[in-house]
């Protein structure tokens, strides 16, 4: 029966730290997660609905509330299951199933990030060629791109870890994780560490690099124009780099807790920073980007106006 449990189940211990505070931290979480489809739920249909929202920015934006909504699903219907349970198995397949949802979440904000710094780049520095270089033919490629590259990347990935020989069950986390499982490896030798790690500076630090690249040539370009057109600029571009800036510290902070020994982590600090990378960026973006950007944030209140009774 042990043998078997080690087998087919991973046991998520972290929740054994929460106690009593499960029942007040699950309507805590059924909240944030009630407001996270609301809120990107209305980004997507304005945009969906709206034909003036019908351009490469707006469209890309979609893509970010559909992938908060599709990154969350993964993570917090088996939370808040987790959060009543006594016993916190997850059978193998679900637990690499959680990792390539979750992992393709992080990917997608990414690539989606790059692709919306690319259309910001040429709308700022080539004005005159934007409807030729963000057509609509464009604009496919760079949505299908930013969909199924990091989706073939992870399948690569997740197969190598799959295949593991795991000498134990127990993952400190309130979800499965990649790094966690492969830390359970009978032989360490068998993950290929050094290959592991120069694809994983490739993937994230190519993107990363681009977007900085783009956003310092768009403050280049603004530096000598007039004070009405950077504020034009900044008006534009402001939410795409909040929008970076949350998702490169969460990012940050989920990299490190990862390599840190959580059991010398104050519980509550633990759990918290642990979810802050699924959390923090589905919940802020539909509110940087609806209530920064006014042709969305006019469409948004147009639409949750209620009707007039005569």
């Amino acid at each position: 029966m042990e043998n078997q449990t080690i087998s087919f189940y991973f046991n998520l211990t972290m929740f054994m730290k929460i106690g009593h505070y499960r029942y007040l931290a699950f309507v805590f979480c059924l909240l944030i997660y009630s407001f996270i489809v609301f809120a990107n739920g209305v980004l997507i249909v304005v945009i969906a609905r709206e034909s003036a929202l019908h351009q490469p920015m707006y469209i890309f934006i979609a893509f970010l509330s559909f992938n908060a909504l599709y990154g969350s699903t993964a993570f917090f219907p088996r939370f808040l299951m987790d959060l009543l349970s006594d016993t916190h198995l997850i059978s193998r397949p679900g637990c690499f199933t959680q990792i390539y949802v979750i992992y393709t979440y992080a990917s997608y904000e990414l690539t989606i990030l790059c692709v919306m710094a690319y259309d910001r780049f040429v709308a700022v520095c080539h004005p005159l060629h934007y409807s030729r270089k963000m057509n609509y033919k464009v604009v496919c490629i760079l949505g299908c791109a930013a969909w199924v590259v990091p989706a073939c990347n992870l399948s690569i990935s997740i197969s190598t870890i799959v295949r593991l020989q795991l000498c134990g069950n127990k993952i400190y986390k309130i979800y499965c994780a990649s790094w966690n499982v492969v830390l359970l490896a009978c032989d360490p030798r068998s993950v290929n560490s050094i290959a592991a790690t120069v694809g994983a500076i490739i993937i994230t630090f190519l993107p990363f690099s681009f977007i900085l690249y783009t956003y310092l040539r768009i403050v280049l370009a603004c530096w000598k124009q007039t004070s009405e057109v950077r504020r034009k600029v900044l008006q534009s571009c402001l939410p795409h780099v909040v929008s970076f800036a949350i998702y490169s510290l969460t990012s940050f902070v989920d990299t490190a807790l990862s390599r840190q020994n959580l059991k010398e982590v104050n519980p509550f600090a633990a759990v918290v920073l642990a979810m802050e990378f699924i959390v923090i960026p589905p919940v802020m973006n539909p509110l940087v980007y609806g209530l920064k950007l006014p042709e969305i944030r006019r469409k948004i209140f147009k639409m949750l106006k209620p009707p007039k009774f005569t």
